[in-house]
């Protein structure tokens, strides 16, 4: 599959603007696997991914994959800076930071998500950058050089997107995370319809921060125990956090996986609001089917599932496909929420 933002970040390399020795320590932040890769074939190269799909398929590749960046310095550190301007700002300080003294920062974004904005920032932090355009996406490098850094703004952006209290100190969260200051609406309008009569062994898919599992658990007292499950592992460590109260009195789990590529069981209950967009704009309706035929899978018969998605999601021929009783019990404010029940004898 066609990546144009990777496919642009490595143009530099390729032409030799930003050189990297056989060897020699390279840091990828926000990496994401692809063919372009192959120009860092012979390099020392560590990737930082905290979002399990890209970490899979970079691991699949054979790269050497952390979810936080390894003390540098390094030579060169590549970015694909996310779409979250905080988030964004915090990766490139980082980059800069974990530059060595003459090293290389190159990032590049899509033109369309702020990629005049990058460049700006990138040349902000450490001064004079170049540039080249292709593929409709902006690759941007400089040269770190302890006098031209502006230390202060470096300190600032570093922290950024740190977790901090949201909601009136109710939850601990951080820019880049879905809705990550406020109560998504959708996650809201399901929490409000889940029946106090929920017991025994429940899961999350797509946690988030933690609200609606810490929704479940203070509102159904039989429930016994809750598995969160995240791709985002900088939404998962916060959920552990959020819902530390209930550890000791209910059995938790935090698991930062792929969802699509199914879940463990056996559960009685299964709430989530799947995502639908992963890395751009597009609506992808493939990532709530996954989860819809992990949560079939992941469930005793009779077991129950709660989800809420945008009502124009296309998603009730895969739940009556793996599903024995689907009801939608609201459709409200451009959302609708869903319980579906596996059949007895595991359909």
């Amino acid at each position: 599959m066609s990546d144009p933002a990777l496919e642009t970040l490595m143009l530099p390399l390729e032409t030799g603007a930003v050189d990297i020795e056989p060897g020699a320590r390279a840091l990828f932040l926000r990496a994401r696997a692809g063919r372009a890769l192959e120009v860092l074939k012979d390099a020392d190269l560590t990737c930082v991914q905290s979002f399990a799909p890209d970490r899979d398929a970079l691991e699949k590749s054979g790269f050497k994959v952390a979810d936080e960046a390894p003390d540098g310095p390094y030579g060169t550190v590549l970015v694909l800076p996310a779409r979250q301007r905080q988030e964004a700002r915090a990766q490139l300080a980082q980059a800069v930071a974990s530059a060595a003294e003459g090293g290389f920062v190159v990032a590049c974004a899509p033109n369309t998500e702020g990629a005049k904005t990058v460049e700006k920032d990138l040349s902000d932090l450490v001064g004079r950058v170049d540039k080249l355009t292709k593929n409709k996406c902006r690759a941007v490098w400089g040269q770190v050089r302890g006098e031209a850094v502006n230390k202060t703004l470096l300190e600032e952006w570093c922290a950024l997107d740190s977790p901090r209290k949201v909601l009136d100190g109710t939850y601990l969260s951080r820019p880049g995370l879905f809705a990550w200051d406020r109560i998504d609406p959708a996650s809201q309008l399901l929490s409000g319809l889940l029946p106090e009569t929920l017991k025994g062994r429940g899961a999350d898919l797509g946690a988030g921060f933690g609200y609606l599992a810490k929704s479940v658990l203070e509102k159904a007292p039989k429930v016994a125990a809750m598995d969160l499950y995240e791709a985002e592992k900088r939404a998962l460590d916060l959920a552990e956090e959020n819902l530390s109260a209930f550890k000791g009195t209910k059995a938790m789990r935090a698991i930062w996986c792929d969802v699509t590529k199914g879940i463990e069981g056996t559960y009685d209950f299964i709430v989530s609001n799947p995502p639908f967009h992963q890395a751009g704009k597009a609506d992808r309706a493939d990532v709530g089917q996954g989860f819809i035929r992990a949560a079939a899978g992941g469930l005793r018969s009779g077991g129950e599932f709660y989800m809420v998605a945008n009502r124009h999601l296309p998603y009730e021929r895969t739940l009556s496909a793996v599903f024995a009783d689907v009801i939608q019990l609201a459709d409200e404010g451009g959302y609708k929420v869903i319980r579906a029940v596996k059949a007895r004898g595991g359909r």
